[in-house]
Parts: structure tokens; C-alpha cells; sequence
């Protein structure tokens, strides 16, 4: 299990009974998590005086309920980078906390290769690791199908002060995009995706992780530079192991290209030392 300790702004206060208790800068959101199956004794005092909390619905969905004065939208930071908050419908926030481990790795592997390097960001949301890209020197082109969550990023980039680094956004269908980067013959050096479970392109499309992400992988392969440094999964999608990417990477790219494949759950550590298990990655690095 790979995580972070140095997040200061966000903090994972407890868990219990299919929700998780979280404060986001000096607001206390309580929303709900599948993973949290167990029950247990609770401080009370802890769980007071929450800010919003989520609630589903019969029909899938749901609401928050606001107790206190929270804004619309709040800025928090992790070292040098700068994210907006938002409550969003269906119970998100607009950043995952947990993949501030990969954003170091993104960070560390791009400095270190003392070239400029191109990055490719699938399913790309509002930006965390293009954010996290863009400050270790690298250009990135961040696709995502929604235009709002592709202004959400470019917010982003603004409040971590990188406005001026070289980043496209495209709104677009994946497939359809990097269709159309094989024939134009672009190439790049790290390829990073965020796939969901399920979702729909700018035009309808429909994706399905389990029988569009090989596919998805193949046509990647072709836009791979000479001298890649890594191409990275990141998954949460509830029931899709760990091994099965793994074996997806390597047909797909890690018997093409020499490298090493890894694989590992992120997570985040609660206030009682227990770690929550928040997702997957499976990433193929060169051996160079």
C-alpha cells in the first residue's frame, strides 16, 4: 500500500459504517465510501459540528447537506501545488488526496530525466497530476471529455501558478483523440490515464473499462517516444484486480518495450493509524 504523510491540508479524521469523516482545509465534510464496511465505537465529539455531508438516494444519486457557512468552492494545497475544492454532485470533491503519492513519482521521475519531456493525461479530470506535470517541467496535453472539468484544471494550473507552462486542454473523446495523435505521428514520453468505470465521450460515447481499456492500451503503445519514461494506470473501479492490469500492461506494452511493470493499492492513513484502501495503479517504467 503506497500513501502520503505529508499532506497537510486534507486529513482523513475516521471511518465507520460506509462513510468517511475528512477535513479539507478547515472544513469537515462527511461523505460516503463503499470500502468502509465495518462498524465501531465513534467519538462523538469528532463527528460534530460537520460542514456538509453526502447523502444517497434510492435512485443512485444524491445530495449534500450543508450545516454551516461553507463556500461554494475553497482552495487547499499539498507542497508547492494549489487545488479548488467543490462539492460536486454524486459525492465528490474535485481532487483525490490519495494520488499525491503518484504526483510525487510523476515529479521525481520527470526532474530526474533532465530532458524536456512530453506527457500525455487521459481522463485527465481537473488536473492533479497535470498539475503536478506541468511543475516538474514537462508539457502536457490533459484530455478530458467535459469541458467544465477541463476549465476546473485550468483553474488549478492558474492557482499553483503555472499558467505559463507549456499545457493544451482538449475536451474530446480518449479513443477518438489518441486515434488521431497516431495519425498526425505524435510521440510521447509519459502517457498517464485515469479511466472510470463507466462514462460517456464529448459526443456519447460510451466507455467501458473492462472492454475498452486494452484496446485503449494498444493504440498507446503506438504513441510512445524512442526513450519513454513510464505509462500509468490508475484505477478505481471496485472489483478490477490489481494483476489483471498487470497482465494488461505487459501484453499490451511490456512485452514491446524493455521496462518493469509494478503494481500497488494508494491509500490514505485515518486518525487512528488504519489505512483506507482508495485505489490502484499499475504503471510499466523503462529501464533507462
Amino acid at each position: 500500500m503506497k500513501y502520503v504523510t505529508d499532506f497537510l491540508d486534507y486529513k482523513l479524521l475516521d471511518t465507520n459504517d460506509g462513510e468517511k469523516l475528512e477535513l479539507w482545509g478547515k472544513y469537515k465534510l462527511l461523505r460516503p465510501d463503499p470500502l468502509v464496511i465495518w462498524q465501531k465505537d465513534i467519538d462523538y465529539k469528532l463527528w460534530n459540528n460537520i460542514d456538509a455531508h453526502y447523502h444517497r438516494n434510492n435512485k443512485g444519486g444524491g445530495y449534500w447537506e450543508y450545516n454551516n457557512n461553507i463556500p461554494d468552492s475553497f482552495i487547499i494545497k499539498y507542497k508547492d501545488l494549489r487545488f479548488k475544492i467543490g462539492l460536486m454532485g454524486f459525492k465528490h470533491t474535485g481532487l483525490f488526496p490519495e494520488q499525491a503519492y503518484n504526483w510525487n513519482y510523476y515529479i521525481e521521475k520527470i526532474k530526474n530525466s533532465n530532458r524536456m519531456i512530453k506527457v500525455l493525461n487521459l481522463f485527465a479530470y481537473t488536473g492533479g497530476a497535470s498539475v503536478a506535470c506541468l511543475y516538474a517541467g514537462a508539457s502536457v496535453v490533459h484530455v478530458d471529455s467535459s469541458k467544465g472539468m477541463n476549465e476546473w484544471a485550468k483553474e488549478n494550473v492558474r492557482l499553483s501558478s503555472l499558467e505559463d507552462r507549456n499545457i493544451r486542454f482538449i475536451a474530446d473523446d480518449v479513443i477518438k483523440f489518441v486515434k488521431r495523435e497516431i495519425r498526425r505521428g505524435n510521440k510521447y514520453d509519459v502517457i498517464i490515464m485515469d479511466p472510470p468505470s463507466y462514462g460517456r465521450g464529448s459526443n456519447g460515447e460510451i466507455w467501458n473499462i473492462e472492454k475498452n481499456l486494452y484496446y485503449l492500451l494498444e493504440l498507446c503503445e503506438n504513441l510512445l517516444s524512442d526513450n519513454p519514461l513510464f505509462l500509468q494506470i490508475n484505477s478505481y473501479t471496485t472489483g478490477l484486480p490489481m494483476e489483471v492490469l498487470k497482465n494488461a500492461l505487459y501484453y499490451s506494452i511490456g512485452n514491446k518495450h524493455d521496462g518493469n511493470i509494478s503494481v500497488d493499492e494508494v491509500g490514505i492513513i485515518q486518525g487512528d493509524g488504519k489505512v483506507l484502501s482508495c485505489g490502484s495503479y499499475a504503471r510499466w517504467e523503462s529501464k533507462c
